[in-house]
Formats: C-alpha cells, structure tokens, sequence
C-alpha cells in the first residue's frame, strides 16, 4: 500500500507549478523516471541539465517505441538524443605558484558565463540576459544566495559592472517568473532559497554612486509579495506557502517549496528516501525540497529528533535566518519608496520592518540557551539545535548588545575549531552539519561580530578561515565548497549527496573579502 501511495505523488502531474516552462520530467514522462531511477549516470543532475540533440516529442515518441525491445540499451538511447553538460571548471589548471590572489583573479573569466542564447531545442536552463558567475562543478547556473556572497568577492575585484549585471539578472527572474528560483533552471521554479536580493542592492549602490535604490523598488517589492503570498487571508495559529501566522497574530517566515516530488536533480535519492520515512510521502517531500530552498541542504537543524533525515520538518520551523532577511527586505523597500518619494509606503515597510524586529526577538532569542535558534511554530517551542543561524541577527544589527555578548560567548566556546567556526553541534553524514564549514557562515558571523565590537573574536574566526583556505589551495591548486574545520588536514568537507566540488564561488568571494580587509 505505502508504495502504491509512492507511486502516487511520485507520477501525478506538477504542471501547476511548471511556471512557464516545464521541467525535464514533466517533457519526458517515463523516460526521467527511467534514467534516474536506473541511475545511467552517477549524479542525477547531470540528465536533469542534459541538452536534446533532436525535438523532445520525437525523442519521446522514439523512446515508446524502442523501450520494450529485447536490445534496447537506455545509457546508449541516451547519449544518442543528449548532449551532456559540461563542467568548465574541470578544464581549468590552477598555478598553485602564482598565489591565492592569482587563482582568485582567474577564477572570475573561468566561472563567468556570457547572456545566455536559446538552444535550439529547450533544456531545463532558464536563459539570462547579462552576464553571471556560477558556484563551479556540478553548479553550471546562477544560485541565489551564493551570488550576494560572490559579489562581495567582486566587490574587492572591482568588478561593479558584472555585480550589476547580476543584479539585473535577478531583477529580471523576478519580473519574468515572479521571484528568484534556487538557480536559473527549470526544475527550480518551485522554490527560491535565502533572499539576499536586498542585500545585493544595498552592496551595489554602496559600490556605485551611479545607481539608485529606487530602480530596483518594483522588483525587491515583487519578491516581498511572492514570501508573503497568501499571508493576509491567514487566521492564527495557520500556515499557507512561506507565510505562518501564530496564535498571537504575529505574521513570521518559513521555508516551503511548492512542489512535493523527488527533487529532479537528486530524483533517485529523494525517492528512495521517501520510502524510508514513516511520514507521508508528498509531506515528507515537501520537507526535503524546503530544506532545499533553506539552502542547508541537509543538516540537523531540520529534523525532529535533530539526527535523522527520516524526521525532517522544516515547514513547521520559522528559521531565524530567513526572517532575518525578511526584516532586511522591509527596511530596504522603506528605503528605496522614501527615496522615489513615496513616504506612504516607505512608513508602511518601516512600520513592517519594526514589528518584525519585535517578533524576532521574542520568538528566536531562546533565553534557555541564550543563543538565537528557529521556532517550531506546530508545537510552540524552541529548536533544540544551536546553529550558525543565529549569527544572522548580528550582521543586520538586530540583536541587543546583551544578545550579541551572548552569542559571541557561544560562539567562541562551542562553535570555534582549529580552522573557523562548525555550522552546527552535532556531527552527522550531512553537509551543513559539524564539522563542515562553509563560506557564507563564517562571514556573516565575522561582519556581524564586528558589527557589535567583537573585533577580537572575529578576527580569530577569520585568520584560521584565511588559514584553511590557502592550506588546502596549496596542496590541491583548488578553492572547495566546503571544508572541515575540525580535521584541518583533510583536503575539504565532506558529506552529502554528491561529491565535494571546487570553484567555488562563494568561498573564492569571501576570501577575497577577508584577504584585502
């Protein structure tokens, strides 16, 4: 029976949110699920950014036709009807002799990508119009939350005209698609992740006296209404898309993707993990894909018992980081309507952004643990999982001077290892748990202990990051994804459900931040 349910939400029809395009598996009924499931290649991503040779129909029309024959041989239909992506950085060669700032330089023409041009026959790529970086490995498109960190890299480099024409890019997904999805490919467009787009803005016009807040008030106001869609129908104590009102009236953020499939790009994963799980499937789904919006895909923080991704709940938690970015998304459209000259709206996002500080502060600050942790907005309590998460209120200035000591203390005592801060306390097999690091968390916990005076400590935090980064550039000519800040003599992070990648984006922009401070 359990299985038959599988089936179910495995094969139903998800074209309600195909948004303009429809993804590889709503294109190739039968033939996706046959190409993941087989496992023709080892990562599944590779056939969900595969490019037909030949119109998708025949290609559909030819697999019906071949698929029960005696001799018929999938990986060889495949590599027949597909061009496989390729992977640019895998061509690049470091020269471990010239130096980080060197390989820093050269990564920027190794990981840009010019506009994009239509294919002759449609990917899942969603094509841009100026120029971006991507991560690098398996990563070959935009990624929403990495890019604000890149560009700070960019920033350092001088390159203000590829920071704003990533800006413009994702202003540009907004306006087409409604908001910004995870990356720009079709199987993305069910969710977003992190919305730094605020944040871009600020870092562009800070950097470019000739570009104003104001060009950008329509699309950062869009994005508001794509998080807070269906939030003004809502009574307490419900939920609907990314929006949960609570008992009191208070209206707050989580993380919800809108489809409830295995994850095309990790199809085979997500369904054999949904067979595992004592929760629905479409339910236990949503989570996974939610979990993936977050951009911590996968760690403790999300799960129930804070060690099995069996339990994972991530829609019923209100993540501190999100509403963090929320806050700072209000504060920015305040900005950006008072200097277009509408002082209504800019009173009203201000008077938005107050309440939200408000509600952040009594319902994140766990004064257990003093840290700042999620909220499980089901059950009414505090996450039980301390995690880099609640450096966020620091670097957007949110925390009081007592809430930011607090956190430093923790921050110092438990988090900080040999080569920079552990994303979470618990060790487990996922990326986004101990003791992997990553880029973007040690820099929002740097600046944001800055932020408050802890100069000492961040400085500590950001002399071992720097420290890691150049030992490993040294003994691999690479710049990882991740690392582990435990085992320093390892040569990465580990982890996860595909292989460690190099580039990388995020980590090569952070670096580049912390080298020339």
């Amino acid at each position: 029976m359990k299985k038959t349910i599988i089936y179910f939400f495995l094969f139903i029809s998800n074209a309600l949110f195909a948004q303009h395009q429809k993804s590889p598996r709503l294109i190739y009924p039968g033939l996706f699920e046959d190409v993941q499931l087989s496992k023709v290649y080892a990562d599944g991503k590779s056939f969900a950014d595969a490019v037909p040779k030949a119109d998708p129909a025949s290609i559909m029309k030819a697999y019906l036709n071949q698929k029960n024959s005696q001799d018929f041989n999938l990986k060889n239909f495949v590599d027949s009807n597909f061009n496989l992506p390729e992977s640019h950085t895998a061509l690049y060669q470091s020269d471990v002799k010239a130096g980080i700032e060197k390989h820093l330089d050269t990564l920027w023409s190794v990981l840009q990508r010019n506009p994009d041009t239509a294919t002759t026959f449609q990917s899942s790529l969603l094509p841009l119009p100026k120029p971006y970086l991507v991560p690098g490995g398996r990563f070959r498109e935009v990624y929403y939350w990495d890019s604000y960190f890149t560009m700070l890299g960019l920033k350092e480099a001088g390159k203000t005209k590829l920071m704003k024409d990533m800006v413009d890019n994702f202003a540009y997904l907004i306006n087409t698609y409604g908001f910004i999805p995870n990356g720009n490919r079709s199987y993305y467009l069910t969710r977003s992740q992190p919305p730094f787009f605020a944040a871009m803005v600020q870092l562009l016009v800070k950097n470019n006296p000739d570009v104003k807040l104001s060009e950008y008030k329509d699309a950062l106001e869009k994005e508001y209404q794509f998080w807070m869609k269906g939030g003004d129908q809502l009574k307490p104590g419900k939920a609907v898309n990314h929006v949960v009102k609570l008992s009191d009236g208070t209206v707050l953020n989580r993380y919800y993707d809108a489809g409830d499939q295995p994850r095309e790009e990790s199809y085979r994963e997500d369904y054999e993990a949904a067979r595992l799980t004592k929760q629905n499937p479409a339910t236990f789904l949503r989570n996974v894909r939610s979990a993936a919006e977050s951009g911590w895909d996968f760690s403790s923080r999300w799960f129930a018992d804070g060690l099995s991704f069996s339990q994972i709940i991530t829609t019923d938690l209100l993540p501190v980081d999100l509403n963090t970015l929320m806050y700072n998304l209000e504060c920015t459209i305040a900005a950006a309507n008072k200097e277009a000259g509408d002082t209504k709206k800019s009173i009203l996002f201000s008077s938005k952004a107050d309440k939200r500080k408000a509600a952040i502060l009594k319902y994140f600050w766990n004064g257990q643990q003093n840290f700042f942790t999620d909220y499980n907005w089901k059950n009414k309590s505090f996450s039980k999982q301390l995690t880099l998460a609640a450096s966020f209120p620091l670097y957007f200035k949110l925390a009081t001077q007592v809430q930011a000591k607090a956190v430093s203390e923790k921050l110092e005592k438990n988090f900080l290892k040999s080569g920079g801060l552990i994303t979470t306390l618990t060790t487990t097999k996922q990326q986004w748990d101990a003791p992997n690091a990553w880029a973007p968390l040690q820099w929002v916990s740097i600046a944001g202990l800055h932020q408050y005076g802890y100069d000492k400590l961040a400085d500590t935090i950001a002399n071992r990051w720097v420290k890691l980064n150049i030992a490993v550039f040294k003994d691999t000519g690479k710049m990882m994804e991740k690392y582990n800040v435990v085992e320093t003599n390892s040569k990465g992070g580990g982890g996860g459900e595909y292989p460690l990648q190099d580039g990388f984006g995020w980590t090569n922009g952070v670096l580049l931040k912390l080298l020339k401070k």
